[in-house]
């Protein structure tokens, strides 16, 4: 008799009614956006920082172009010493003193600037310092050279190449990021939910060998049924945890804007101010404009349907190998020796995915790794949004499932005997007699 429904609804609810399974369920989400709401209001401290900066400028050639904003004043001093101006400025508890020593060559005031403050500038505050002085500077230099400073900006010219398929479909740089973007996000969830669901089946092995449970369970049930329910068991758990967190998360970040005023908005920083006012540039905004038309012209599809299969393929496979670390350890201190053969090509595929599918989604490196098995569940799933002929996608998916079965045959021959072994640490000499019984 098949006892497989029966072993996955067990280790199913077994699962979702535990304490520690139910408490982090619901406890995570609030962990999460209390994070996010921290974080939201420090940043929002930060940004909110009035600073005042005084200037004395020596030269008086720089003093212009100190301009206030919304957080930042700048007070320009002029008839005063060094030393008297650190001590106004002491007094006044200002943020700090940008001091500009005279000198008669341009070249010179570079080795001649100094910033006085009580804590330790950020660096978005000197940055900002530097370039304001650094293009006075430029451009009195090449005045005093002769040079029409206005002729040279207005020949500066920005290009942005059109890109068009050979079938007429408008592409973008923000094109190949975004499908970048759908594609990392797919491999790094897959990544994410086989480590964090794969030690969980692991630790169910181990902790029903521990407590001798697995010797009654055993004399009814075969090993690979055994095996088979508690990957696809834990795995429907994890999928019940997920989307509780998604939508629980969901909620309160809707109640934590709703009630507390604190929105996602509020993470802004400098730099995105920088972002924000480029994006009014038309030619940016055209581009966006072709990033927002690239969306429409993905393969959704595809991707959806791609992502499902490759992520259960994926995930049953890695699954299946931690099941066989759990039945060949006693705790999970053992388990050491046997997870970096399993982690080290997940990591490999991010980090081919990541650093190669973005500059060569069709090259050498980026079709092997989608093909070999291991690898082929995050850089498949990296490479689909720039367009993958779907020979290559069912070629590698076969590929996936056939080294599954044989890795969930290779797995329940240890599994078998390492479930009832206890008190010796397996060696993979041992490992490899196992697999030949």
């Amino acid at each position: 008799m098949n006892h497989l429904p029966l072993i996955i609804k067990r280790e199913y609810l077994t699962k979702v009614k535990n304490k520690s399974f139910i408490i982090m369920t619901f406890v995570s989400p609030l962990i999460m956006v209390a994070l996010i709401a921290v974080v939201a209001y420090l940043s929002q401290l930060n940004n909110d920082k009035e600073r005042s900066i005084s200037v004395l400028d020596e030269t008086g050639v720089l003093s212009d172009v100190f301009v206030n904003t919304e957080h930042t004043t700048y007070t320009i001093l002029s008839g005063t010493s060094l030393e008297t101006a650190k001590e106004l400025i002491k007094a006044k508890e200002d943020f700090g003193l940008l001091y500009i020593e005279k000198s008669s060559d341009a070249a010179n005031i570079l080795e001649s600037v100094r910033f006085y403050s009580d804590e330790s500038p950020s660096l978005t505050i000197m940055t900002s310092l530097e370039e304001k002085i650094g293009k006075k500077l430029s451009d009195t230099k090449l005045r005093n050279s002769g040079v029409d400073i206005e002729q040279i900006e207005a020949s500066k010219t920005n290009i942005i190449i059109a890109q068009e398929t050979f079938t007429g479909e408008k592409t973008s740089k923000v094109d190949s990021y975004l499908k970048l973007a759908f594609g990392g996000a797919a491999g790094y969830l897959l990544f994410m939910f086989i480590i964090i669901y794969g030690n969980m089946i692991m630790r169910s092995v181990i902790e029903e060998k521990t407590s001798r449970i697995i010797e009654v369970i055993i004399s009814s049930v075969k090993p690979i049924h055994l095996m088979m329910g508690k990957i696809i068991g834990t795995s429907l758990a994890g999928i019940t945890q997920f989307a509780i967190w998604v939508i629980l998360g969901s909620v309160l970040m809707f109640v934590l804007s709703a009630i507390f005023g604190v929105s996602l908005t509020e993470l802004q920083s400098p730099q995105q101010d920088i972002v924000n006012q480029a994006m009014q540039n038309p030619e940016i905004a055209n581009e966006i404009q072709l990033g927002m038309q690239s969306f429409f012209n993905l393969p959704i599809a595809n991707l959806v349907i791609a992502f499902m299969f490759f992520f259960i393929g994926g995930y049953l496979l890695y699954s299946s190998l931690y099941a066989a670390v759990g039945a060949a350890v006693d705790n999970e201190t053992d388990t050491q020796q046997f997870m970096m053969p399993i982690i080290m090509p997940l990591i490999l595929a991010v980090y081919v995915g990541i650093f190669t599918v973005i500059e060569d989604p069709h090259g050498t490196v980026s079709t092997v790794f989608s093909f070999i098995p291991f690898t082929s569940p995050v850089v498949m799933l990296m490479r689909i949004p720039f367009g993958v002929p779907i020979w290559q996608q069912l070629l590698s998916f076969t590929i996936l499932v056939g080294t599954f079965m044989f890795t969930v045959w290779f797995a329940a021959k240890i599994y078998r005997v390492g479930i009832l072994m206890y008190g010796k640490k397996p060696s993979y000499k041992e490992l490899y007699k196992w697999i030949k019984y």
